[in-house]
């Protein structure tokens, strides 16, 4: 009898206590999932707070004149068009230089390239590339191009630095892009006698498409907004007259000398009026950061509409 009865209890205290342990973990998992939301919602909280203000304090100062007018020694005569402007011809030359490459470096390393210590090698230091901070990119910029390349504190210089902060972010989004394609997809491009090239020209890049355009506006979202890269090269705080324009009366009819001119950018004009002691001024940085807030919201919708269409395309 006795064996018997702990026999008896020996699964019934197993089952209990597996019971219990069971109970006991998703009591901890609740737990941390509050903790988290309750942090969630804080650093939120603080996020909406520091932008709504931002917003009402700025948007009462955005008026045509504001957007149309030099900076200024005087408030109420400010306003952000060179900075504008200046940001605009930024971003298109990184957009021309970091995209394609980026593009054409994450393809290679995912299709082409051979697994070894090498692509190892690369994989790892872009991978590190994309965590570095933004000021080693103008340090590096400020010693190759201005100093050692003699370019100076131009354009061209500007989006040469940011398309290398922002390189390694499209590179890893397009290999992350090719590698969700199902593996089926390839092998039966394979299958029916498709070579290399035709399988990713015609397979991989459409379906992977979305993937490579999402990554590559959100790497210049980041762009826009940087401040100190730029600062490091030499980027001037105030300038009262626009870079040449791309786009002559006389043939070719396109100029690139533009790329040769001084420039600011929003960030820095913010950066300038923030600096002065003049509560006017603080009123006008916040109007321009709602400006570049409106400029990164814009890329990054721009970004979702190209993702929705372009998948919508590809199910069609």
């Amino acid at each position: 009898m006795a064996l018997t009865t702990k026999g008896n209890l020996g699964p019934g205290r197993t089952e209990q206590s597996a019971f219990d342990a069971v109970h006991s973990a998703k009591r901890k998992d609740l737990w941390f999932a509050a903790g988290g939301l309750f942090v969630l919602a804080i650093a939120m909280s603080l996020l909406f707070t520091l932008i709504g203000d931002l917003i009402i304090r700025g948007t009462q100062y955005i008026d045509y004149d504001f957007m149309t007018s030099y900076p200024s020694r005087l408030p109420e005569r400010a306003g952000i068009l060179s900075a504008w402007v200046g940001s605009l011809l930024v971003m298109l030359v990184t957009a021309f230089l970091a995209v394609p490459v980026g593009i054409a470096a994450g393809l290679y390393l995912e299709e082409y390239a051979r697994k070894g210590w090498f692509s190892d090698f690369i994989e790892i230091n872009v991978s590190n590339l994309a965590g570095v901070p933004s000021i080693i990119y103008g340090l590096l910029a400020l010693g190759m191009f201005v100093y050692g390349m003699g370019l100076g504190q131009t354009i061209l210089v500007a989006g040469m630095t940011l398309a290398l902060l922002i390189l390694p972010i499209v590179i890893v989004s397009t290999r992350e892009a090719v590698r969700s394609i199902p593996q089926i997809v390839k092998e039966g491009a394979y299958g029916i006698g498709a070579d290399q090239w035709q399988v990713m020209w015609n397979y991989i890049i459409p379906a992977a498409r979305p993937g490579i355009m999402t990554g590559a506006i959100v790497g210049l979202s980041r762009a826009i907004g940087e401040t100190a890269p730029l600062i490091t090269i030499g980027a001037l705080t105030f300038i009262a007259f626009l870079p040449s324009p791309p786009v002559t009366g006389e043939f070719p009819f396109i100029s690139f000398a533009w790329l040769h001119d001084g420039f600011t950018v929003l960030p820095i004009q913010m950066f300038n009026w923030v600096s002065r002691p003049q509560p006017e001024f603080h009123i006008a940085a916040a109007a321009t950061g709602v400006v570049l807030i409106a400029l990164t919201f814009s890329l990054n919708g721009i970004a979702i509409w190209i993702r929705y269409r372009l998948r919508k395309q590809h199910r069609n």
